[in-house]
């Protein structure tokens, strides 16, 4: 059946609340509105206000109450209306959840999923508009998967629900309704922890994640037409990375480019950069590259959002001089 990206998160809740009576839902306007981006639509009148649960607006709350739910058996699956607010719920993130495995000796597990929409390209401004996978990524006992297609959106999910660790899942807003696919109507996994080959080469490897995979799939298209043979790795999971994946392309193709949505400074392409660096330096022919937003505040005017925000030929920019070096 062909599903969009926000009805394949959907399909993947409401198969994981059938498929196990623990699993259940948290956050704000999510039962009768079917959240802010009609995520969860459908699924309050299926399920009743004790498995679709409205909250207050308070995302400590929201998450606290998920760690809490987690520590006793149960399956929650909190969603944060704008990634940008899990701010306010960071520590419950950081310092309870990730750590509450390790805390207990590994007698106790925290199955949680902490659901984020995020990035650019939407005009939402300051507070509706970041990309924060990268102040998770570094943290033990957390899984951050970040799914750029409408297969993964629905396979990672259902992974994340069904793991025993706390998962932060990243579903991009700009994808929501522009990407679209054929996809399976029963259940299945996409497993977390490894990446995904969407196009072979030989010349180039572009390493990417989220929206950005289509900015490289638009440029290595182009690049083929100049003669170019490029390789376009999707990462899909965040951490743990797939450092054999990334290895492999980069050694195969000797140049990198890696590409996100993130703010360039501190963003996972430099953890990225850094693994390739340190274990295959003598396969490299050229410097490592990265494409990144700028290192600035999300604008809401159209023409500064795209000014900050990479796009096709910011990448195919950067790759023509990389395939030239």
């Amino acid at each position: 059946m062909e599903l969009t990206y926000i009805k394949a998160i959907n399909d993947a809740l409401r198969l994981a609340m059938r498929q196990d009576k623990d699993v259940f839902l948290l956050g704000e306007d999510i039962g009768g509105l079917g959240g802010a981006f009609l995520a969860t639509e459908g699924l309050l009148d299926e399920f009743g206000p004790e498995r679709v649960i409205d909250t207050p607006i308070s995302e400590a709350l929201i998450v606290g109450a998920a760690v809490g739910a987690a520590a006793a058996g149960l399956r929650p699956v909190a969603e944060m209306q704008f990634a940008d607010f899990v701010t306010c719920g960071f520590d419950q993130v950081v310092n309870m959840a990730a750590t509450l495995r390790y805390r207990h000796g590994g007698k106790a597990k925290c199955p949680m999923v902490l659901r984020c929409p995020s990035g650019s390209g939407v005009r939402g401004g300051l507070f509706h508009s970041q990309n924060p996978e990268a102040w998770f990524a570094r943290v033990p006992g957390l899984k951050v998967v970040a799914p750029a297609t409408a297969f993964d959106a629905k396979g990672l999910l259902i992974a994340a629900i069904q793991d025993d660790d706390p998962v932060v899942y990243f579903e991009h807003k700009y994808l929501y309704r522009r990407v679209k696919e054929d996809i399976p109507e029963a259940g299945y996994i996409v497993p977390i922890g490894k990446a995904a080959l969407r196009r072979e080469g030989s010349d180039i490897c572009f390493i990417t994640y989220g929206s950005a995979l289509y900015h490289c799939l638009d440029a290595a298209a182009e690049l083929e037409k100049e003669g170019v043979s490029s390789e376009v790795l999707d990462l899909r999971t965040l951490l743990p990375l797939d450092r054999e994946s990334i290895l492999r392309s980069a050694k195969k193709t000797g140049k990198v480019l890696i590409v996100h949505e993130d703010r360039m400074t501190g963003g996972v392409g430099g953890e990225v950069a850094a693994i390739i660096a340190e274990n295959a330096f003598e396969y490299l022919d050229a410097p490592i590259v990265r494409v990144a937003s700028k290192d600035t505040h999300n604008a809401f005017a159209g023409p500064m959002e795209e000014f900050i925000l990479p796009n096709k030929d910011k990448v195919l920019d950067a790759a023509r001089k990389l395939a030239g070096y």
